[in-house]
């Protein structure tokens, strides 16, 4: 199962970073500002958004094999479809739809994998969020490959068919059962108390997944108009520094599973100081190694997104699906609301601007934590 968890990862890390690693492409081709470059990344964060919170309840009431085949099978059927010559308005369509399917998926393998393991999820589930690390790690160099061997949709294409397989997959595995029915769900008397509580118990985690999805996404999509424009480097090098910032999430979602101290709001809010100050180190000296701010920045975060989805199934255990679709879903809507901002930040300020302005989300995630620690 764990194996099958892993390599789903992958593939949607690899999802995450298409429209960064191809934004020259598709800059070029539909003739997108910073802005309208922003709205592609803010379309697959909606989408993921709208498949992450409805996964949730999906999970905790119905059988869980026909949802992961649906989720990756509409994956792959949004990226499997991409054409030449599409307008502005349908890329965004594709790459919203692409994100739904993800987004489903994301939520699905982060509740079972809080329900398998319980108070222990923090450390399996940084390792499993590893593969989306590799995934993302591994994209910039799949599109390289592609556009220098034919156009770039076929990137698009090839991650469709990988989504396909998956979907078989997963149709030969055998998943838990949900604990409730959707009928004894309806009928419990304590549910509306208890979705008081659980937005209580959710809140902090959800500002924290917000904050830190938007300048993932916003690194990833500004990464190459950056070190073009500020720092006078090539795309290719803007590719790189994407890569290099999900090599610094692999490192630090590996390297916190040696940590001999309780993973909690604590790690988050180190945290997210940490990556405020590399950011703000990295654009206020404009060195010309872009890579360098990236990794350290990545590294910074490598632990949060993992360790928000571990703390809300372990303090949310009745209705862990709920809790990790709302957690994701807030998260989702930082991806569509940052990049956006960035980018229009971008295009008044200079994209050095935009992206030293990342400083200031990173830092909302060391206040969130501080909330987080009197959540119980």
């Amino acid at each position: 199962m764990n194996a099958f968890f892993a390599a789903s990862f992958v593939a949607f890390g690899v999802v995450l970073v298409l429209p960064g690693a191809h934004q020259a492409d598709l800059a070029r081709a539909l003739g997108l500002d910073l802005a309208r470059s922003g709205l592609l990344a803010s379309a697959l964060a909606a989408g993921l958004g709208v498949g992450v919170v409805l996964a949730g309840p999906l999970f905790d009431r119905f059988p869980r094999r026909p949802l992961f085949v649906a989720s990756l099978c509409i994956a792959a059927a949004a990226l499997l479809s991409v054409r030449e010559q599409m307008s502005f308005a349908a890329w965004l369509l594709h790459v919203a739809a692409a994100g739904f399917g993800i987004g489903l998926y994301d939520t699905l393998i982060n509740a079972a994998v809080a329900e398998r393991y319980g108070e222990s999820a923090a450390r399996p589930m940084s390792l499993l969020h590893a593969g989306a690390t590799i995934g993302a790690m591994s994209g910039p160099f799949l599109a390289a490959a592609f556009v220098a061997n034919g156009s770039f949709l076929a990137s698009f294409r090839v991650v469709g068919a990988a989504h396909l397989a998956l979907a078989l997959w997963a149709s030969r595995l055998s998943f838990p059962h949900p604990p409730l029915s959707h009928l004894q769900l309806a009928d419990a008397p304590h549910v509306p108390r208890g979705a008081t509580r659980l937005a209580a118990s959710v809140a902090p985690f959800a500002l924290i997944a917000f904050a830190y999805v938007g300048v993932e996404a916003s690194l990833t999509i500004f990464a190459v108009p950056y070190a073009t424009s500020a720092l006078g480097l090539s795309a290719a090098r803007g590719a790189s520094a994407i890569s290099a910032f999900w090599l610094g999430l692999l490192a630090g979602r590996v390297g916190v599973l040696a940590l001999p101290v309780t993973l909690g709001p604590r790690t988050l809010g180190a945290s997210g100081a940490l990556a405020a100050c590399a950011l703000l180190l990295g654009v206020a000296t404009r060195h010309g190694v872009v890579e360098l701010t990236f990794f350290a920045t990545g590294v910074a975060l490598g632990c949060v997104y993992p360790l928000i989805m571990a703390l809300v199934g372990e303090r949310v255990r009745h209705a862990r699906g709920v809790a990790a679709g709302l957690a994701a879903g807030a998260g989702a809507l930082g991806g569509t609301a940052v990049p956006w901002l960035t980018g229009a930040l971008g295009d008044a300020q200079g994209v050095a601007a935009g992206v030293g302005s990342l400083a200031v989300w990173c830092a909302a995630i060391a206040l969130s934590a501080a909330l987080a620690r009197g959540v119980r």
